[in-house]
C-alpha cells in the first residue's frame, strides 16, 4: 500500500495553525496541532482544550446541564469543605506549637536558674577550698628561716 500524503495549513484560531492531511483518496481530515502561525513564532501556542470556545446558546432545562450544574455545585462544596479543613488543621497545629514553645521557655527558665544555683554552689566551693588550704611549701620555709635566727 501506497500512503499519499499532502498537507495544506489554514490559519486558526489564537494564533494556531489547522494542518489538513489528505491520506490515500478519502477525503480531508481536520488534525489540530500546536503550530505557531506567525514566522517568529508569535508567543504561546495554546492546546485546543484551552482556547477560549464560542458561546453556544445554553438550554438551562436540559438534563445534561442539570447534570453538569450538579457536578459543579458538589465539587464547589469539597473544595470548599477541603479548604476549611485544612485552616482548621493549621490552626490547631499553630495552637500545638504555640503550647510546646511555651512549655519550652518555662523549661529554659528553670534550667538556666539552675544552671546559676550550681554556678554559686560551685564558686563558694572553689573558694573555700583555696582558703582552706595553705601552701605547705612556704610555710616552712619561713619557719625554718625563723628558727635559724
Amino acid at each position: 500500500m501506497s500512503k499519499v500524503s499532502q498537507q495544506n495549513t489554514t490559519p486558526g484560531v489564537n494564533g494556531i495553525s489547522v494542518i489538513h492531511t489528505q491520506a490515500h483518496a478519502s477525503g480531508l481530515q481536520q488534525v489540530p496541532q500546536l503550530v505557531p502561525a506567525g514566522p517568529g513564532g508569535g508567543g504561546k501556542a495554546v492546546p485546543p482544550s484551552k482556547q477560549s470556545k464560542k458561546s453556544l446558546p445554553v438550554d438551562r432545562s436540559s438534563d445534561e446541564y442539570r447534570q453538569r450544574r450538579e457536578r459543579n455545585n458538589m465539587a464547589v462544596k469539597k473544595s470548599r469543605l477541603k479548604s476549611k479543613q485544612k485552616a482548621q488543621d493549621t490552626l490547631q497545629r499553630v495552637n500545638q506549637l504555640k503550647e510546646e514553645n511555651e512549655r519550652l521557655e518555662a523549661k529554659i527558665k528553670l534550667l538556666t536558674k539552675e544552671l546559676s544555683v550550681l554556678k554559686d554552689l560551685f564558686l563558694e566551693h572553689a573558694h573555700n577550698l583555696a582558703d582552706n588550704v595553705q601552701p605547705s611549701s612556704t610555710e616552712n620555709t619561713t619557719d625554718s628561716d625563723n628558727a635559724g635566727q
